[in-house]
């Protein structure tokens, strides 16, 4: 991504994660990007690109954050990714997963349902081949997203459970 790609990106993402999808309109999406309005157009012509560009930005730090670096010890690994998806859901998704929000806010663009999941899929697989449960992307899924969507509720607690869960799934198929 470009600088002014990436820049515009940024603002669109934090604008949508702090304002959601329906309020904020063009004015407050501009200004997030700190472009001028023809800027913003130009790199991104229709709201539904300024979803798709915060979208893809949020996917890039998110597996930058959570999944890059992961030891090579399976155990370790699955320990350290529960860590790190309680301090991504702390600091940056307090208020759940911005993909199943977007989803949500327009059900029936199938572009962002794609989006969303492409992302759960990188995200399955990268995390199961890291936590020695290739084959088991589906199952690891619902412990992620069990951890994301029960976060908000439960913060360090919902992050032990995740791995015990994944744990006992480890042991359970060798």
């Amino acid at each position: 991504m470009d600088g002014i790609r990436e820049k515009i990106a940024a603002g669109l993402e934090r604008a949508f994660a702090s304002h959601g999808f329906a309020e904020p309109n063009v004015d407050t999406l501009r200004e997030a990007a700190g472009v001028s309005l023809r800027t913003l157009y130009k790199y991104t012509p229709s709201r539904a690109d300024m979803v798709k560009a915060a979208l893809e930005h949020r996917h890039q730090r998110y597996m930058a954050r959570v999944m890059h670096g992961l030891p090579d010890d399976p155990g370790e690994a699955r320990a350290l990714l529960m860590d790190r998806i309680g301090t991504w859901m702390q600091i940056e998704a307090a208020h759940g997963c911005l993909f199943h929000a977007a989803v949500a806010a327009d059900p029936g663009n199938a572009s962002l349902r794609d989006l969303l999941e492409r992302h759960k899929k990188e995200v399955a697989e990268r995390a199961a081949a890291a936590a020695g449960l290739a084959g088991q992307e589906v199952a690891m899924l619902v412990i992620l997203e069990g951890l994301t969507q029960s976060w908000p509720l439960h913060g360090d607690q919902a992050v032990e459970a995740a791995k015990r869960l994944a744990s006992a799934f480890a042991s359970s198929n060798p």
